[in-house]
């Protein structure tokens, strides 16, 4: 056997320990002796809205509340010798007073007795997954729903209409007013199961490149000539976006029972009513599309904000869920059917209930060429 060849290829040197913690994607802490901070990576630093060298002249009750369970946290990982963790935390940031709910991750670190590294994992992300799956799962049981109302319900509500109209041609004046009830009853049915219908579609949806703006700009003219032509519209776009791998009709029907939904919130005698509608791109979001094994990103966000009275909180985990509403002639279909549209799509639907500024937030898929190039649309 003759000589070994050495590769004429360089050997790359390893990263070092500090360039593969700056680029986690979670923000991690190290915590010495008197709560002093050691060394935090680049996520900390967008994470605490702090530089790494401020936060290293700092310690840690002067970045979270004294009273936050992370401070307690620390302290049993150095009395334990061992990791700890703990799950939705809710962490109030002195500085902005912004609230995040946030998983731990606390271990000693090697050696040293006193140094602690922390690991925090916000919450929102790992939820939107969490409530996508379940608002599919109600699309889900409303196409079983539909389509079973449709059959048993619509046959037998023509009888009794016809009925009451036949009654009706030899009714006296009062009796007329009950079978018009009847009858105007019979016709709420159908059009509620109509709309249920709609649940029932398991066709694959025909998607192309849509230009986002121009769908928000039609579903404004629409509402503007109708149910908020007293409501002040606020537009806040991003130029560039590119396009969306979407149905524009579908997309158009989400987003103007979002649009009608805030307005109704804003209420027809209100003097102040604005509704801001506003588009931008964000990284690092990806979900597996319905029926295939393919994951895709999710970068184009379309966001619908009111200032109208808002959602309790106790009504925020079913919102999405059919027959769901705060309304008092509202029949809780609107924001199922925005649901099963944003999910075909493959796309997250959430909901930021902040008081007097509810947003609805729509994540959806960009349209790409055949190679992978940005589709343009004309």
């Amino acid at each position: 056997m003759g000589p070994i060849k050495e590769s004429s290829k360089p050997v790359r040197p390893l990263p070092t320990s500090e360039a593969v913690i700056n680029a986690l994607p979670l923000p991690v802490l190290t915590i010495g002796a008197d709560e002093r901070i050691l060394h935090v990576n680049h996520a900390a630093e967008a994470f605490f809205d702090h530089s790494a060298r401020l936060m290293q002249r700092r310690r840690l009750r002067d970045i979270i509340p004294f009273s936050s369970p992370i401070s307690a946290l620390v302290a049993e990982v150095r009395r334990r010798r061992a990791s700890v963790s703990e799950y939705r935390v809710e962490l109030v940031q002195p500085r902005s007073g912004t609230e995040r709910s946030v998983d731990v991750f606390a271990t000693p670190l090697g050696d040293d007795e006193d140094a602690v590294v922390l690991m925090l994992q916000e919450r929102t992300i790992a939820d939107k997954m969490n409530r996508q799956l379940t608002h599919r799962g109600a699309a889900r049981s409303m196409i079983a729903l539909g389509a079973m109302l449709a059959h048993e319900i619509k046959n037998p509500l023509a009888g009794i209409r016809g009925a009451a109209q036949l009654l009706e041609q030899s009714a006296g004046e009062e009796d007329r007013l009950l079978t018009r009830l009847i009858c105007d009853e019979s016709d709420r049915i159908v059009r509620i199961v109509e709309r249920m219908e709609l649940f029932g579609d398991e066709r694959p949806v025909e998607r192309q490149a849509v230009n986002v703006h121009g769908v928000l700009d039609q579903v404004k003219r629409s509402a503007q000539s109708g149910f908020a032509r007293h409501i002040r519209f606020v537009e806040t776009y991003d130029p560039s976006l590119p396009p969306v791998l979407g149905n524009r009709d579908q997309l158009i029907q989400a987003m103007l029972n979002l649009v009608k939904n805030a307005a109704e919130a804003i209420g027809a005698d209100a003097v102040d009513g604005e509704i801001t509608l506003s588009t931008a791109f964000r990284t690092g979001l990806r979900l597996q599309v319905p029926g295939s094994r393919e994951r895709v990103s999710l970068p184009i966000e379309v966001a619908v904000s009111d200032n109208g009275q808002g959602i309790t909180a106790d009504l925020l985990p079913d919102l999405f869920e059919p027959f769901v509403t705060t309304k008092a002639q509202g029949n809780g279909l609107g924001l199922a059917l925005v649901a099963k549209i944003v999910g075909d799509h493959g796309g997250i639907v959430e909901c930021d209930p902040v008081p007097r500024r509810t947003t609805f937030r729509l994540l959806l898929p960009m349209s790409s060429a055949r190679d992978g190039r940005e589709s343009v649309v004309e």
